[in-house]
């Protein structure tokens, strides 16, 4: 601490010190930067600051070097690459004076191209997408478990990235069942190599069948719950009290021949239905979870449907083999 401390300095090592609550780290980043300079901080320059210390940004980039911009000059002959790292090809015979005029020509190239792309220039980041909340990426992150849904990677292994699973291009809706959490390497890999017209499989969510019960349910006061893609009602035969069924809104058969987004929904009313149920009726301690498909599995509504199925203790003479009481003799082992 300086020997004749201001009351400048005294207000702001109290604050950074015991008033400063962070939620990320914002605050000090842009305090280093106004501490930096003698000279009010343009936002612009704020968020550089804060740029710099963003990994998900840095990894991302890392991996554009690599893939391509990298793999693009040193293809052409102008650098070489080993142990991580990028040598240009005869740069010590260069003096300053031919540095200094190869670095104004690629500053002129990159003005220009910026001054033809405009926004474009960095449209594969943005993608005229409304920012996804920090609450609706931290569901999506805490239903995946912090890990990528397609290797598997942690989030402290690499940066997790909130997905379209049908991409904006392609008319994907803005909901959190068309979300998902991916590692920045899946996610490049998917935008760079997946052609996939998923518009079927958007329109294909509208599908209903006239005469199904379950396709006529969507403006019954039979709904418990709902979602974008889902519903959730109570049986009309209850094996227990609290019986429920979730619905995919779209016509199918088979549940397991869902989409992924569909799958999301009906697992997030399940959810949320057996909270609901758990909190009002302390005496359930178990569930059943069960889906028939096909008529040898007995299913009579062929619009696929989740069973859930609260429990309590006693509610059976031997629940031991719970599902597996579908054929009654092999229940018991």
């Amino acid at each position: 601490m300086p020997q004749s401390a201001s009351p400048t300095y005294l207000r702001l090592q109290e604050y950074i010190r015991r008033r400063m609550r962070m939620s990320h780290i914002y605050q000090p980043l842009m305090l280093m930067e106004l501490l930096g300079r003698r000279s009010p901080a343009p936002a612009r320059d704020i968020a550089r600051r804060i740029l710099g210390e963003d990994t998900s940004q840095i990894d991302y980039y890392t991996e554009r070097v690599k893939r391509m911009v990298g793999r693009v000059l040193t293809g052409n002959g102008v650098t070489t690459y080993g142990n991580g790292s990028y040598t240009l090809i005869g740069a010590e015979e260069l003096s300053d004076a031919e540095r200094d005029e190869l670095l104004k020509l690629c500053r002129e190239r990159l003005d220009t191209f910026q001054s033809q792309r405009g926004d474009e220039v960095f449209a594969h980041r943005s993608r005229n997408r409304t920012a996804i909340s920090g609450s609706i990426r931290y569901q999506v992150l805490t239903r995946a478990k912090g890990r990528c849904e397609c290797c598997g990677a942690h989030e402290y292994q690499r940066a997790l990235e909130v997905d379209h699973i049908i991409p904006k291009s392609q008319d994907g809706p803005d909901e959190i069942s068309n979300y998902q959490a991916l590692c920045f390497r899946c996610n490049a890999g998917k935008r760079d190599t997946d052609d996939t017209d998923f518009r079927p499989i958007l329109a294909s969510y509208k599908h209903r069948e006239a005469g199904c019960v379950f396709c006529e349910l969507e403006r019954s006061s039979r709904v418990l719950l709902e979602n974008e893609l889902a519903i959730c009602i109570a049986d009309a035969y209850p094996v227990t009290e609290g019986h429920s069924l979730v619905i995919p809104r779209r016509h199918v058969a088979d549940g397991l021949e869902l989409h992924q987004p569909e799958w999301n929904a009906v697992v997030a009313l399940l959810k949320k239905r057996k909270e609901e149920l758990g909190k009002a009726d302390k005496s359930i301690s178990g569930w059943n979870v069960g889906l028939n498909s096909g008529e040898a599995a007995g299913q009579t509504v062929f619009h696929a449907h989740w069973h859930l199925i609260p429990r309590r203790e006693g509610d059976c003479e031997q629940p031991k083999g719970g599902v597996r009481g579908v054929i009654p003799e092999h229940q018991a082992y």
